[in-house]
């Protein structure tokens, strides 16, 4: 549940996450990626609910389209002008991280009470259901995260990576790509801090559901959700100040390290995501009104 804040938060995921779809727009009128609404993953609404739910997520989409993806194409302006002035550092790459996660809190606290009224209403078989639904979650993640060896998932980890990259900047030379390995090397066993984090937020989630009838249920989902950070396990909260920092590290010395014909397909890929928001219906109302 807390996965799409941590692929998110980190300069380099939001390309990727971003890049997933071929068109922004498909995923945008899915909410998918932009909106980071995922409770419909875990539950199984009945006729009520599901026509409640794509009435307030209507109502969530318009309101993103027209008050946030404004700052989203400023946010783009700054990333494209970072790589077009050859100035990829670390302290440009936090200041673009931090940005970003205050628009997605900013998003998360706007979700909030439609989250909360949703789940006040689920019935305790639902509630059971979400649970083994969490359960089944953390399952497959352990076998394809945590059951191979370290070293296999160092490789697997690189290679995704590599991937990713190839999208975004073209082939990568040796060097490159002997970077990346480093990179995953420095993350180590991260998927051990990742998964026994994602297992606790999880706990700590069912709990709160449990007790939905509560005068402390609103608050303690706004925790939850919002202000996710401050329940994490104190190995999490290191694990990731980790990975933000190893990702930067990456980001800048593969930018240092680039053709002219990688940052000009860099450049080009960014021009297309903002293409794609700068083509959203809503937002071109938006603009006219």
């Amino acid at each position: 549940m807390s996965r799409w804040f941590t692929q998110i938060t980190t300069l380099l995921l939001i390309l990727f996450a971003l890049g997933a779809c071929s068109r922004v727009g498909l995923a945008y009128r899915n909410l998918d990626v932009i909106i980071p609404w995922t409770l419909s993953d875990y539950l199984d609404m009945n006729g009520e609910q599901k026509g409640w739910f794509n009435e307030r997520l209507q109502e969530h989409l318009s309101w993103h389209c027209t008050t946030q993806l404004p700052g989203y194409l400023d946010w783009l302006d700054r990333l494209q002008s970072m790589v077009e002035t050859n100035q990829v550092t670390d302290a440009a790459l936090q200041a673009r991280t931090t940005e970003a996660k205050q628009a997605i809190a900013e998003t998360a606290r706007e979700i909030t009470p439609s989250a909360i009224e949703l789940l006040q209403g689920l019935d305790d078989q639902q509630v059971a259901e979400m649970n083994e639904a969490f359960a089944k979650d953390l399952r497959k993640r352990q076998q394809e995260y945590l059951k191979p060896p370290l070293s296999q998932q160092i490789a697997e980890r690189g290679a995704r990576m590599d991937k990713r990259l190839n999208d975004w900047l073209g082939p990568l030379s040796a060097a490159q790509e002997q970077r990346v390995m480093a990179w995953s090397t420095a993350l180590g066993d991260q998927n051990t801090q990742w998964i026994a984090n994602r297992a606790h937020w999880q706990k700590q989630f069912s709990a709160a559901v449990a007790q939905r009838k509560s005068p402390e249920f609103p608050q303690r989902i706004e925790t939850l959700l919002v202000d996710r950070e401050r329940l994490w396990t104190a190995d999490y909260q290191k694990a990731y100040a980790n990975t933000e920092a190893q990702a930067r590290s990456l980001f800048v010395d593969l930018m240092a390290d680039s053709t002219p014909q990688q940052r000009q397909r860099l450049l080009k890929k960014i021009e297309g995501v903002r293409k794609d928001f700068t083509d959203l219906k809503c937002l071109k109302a938006a603009q006219k009104s």
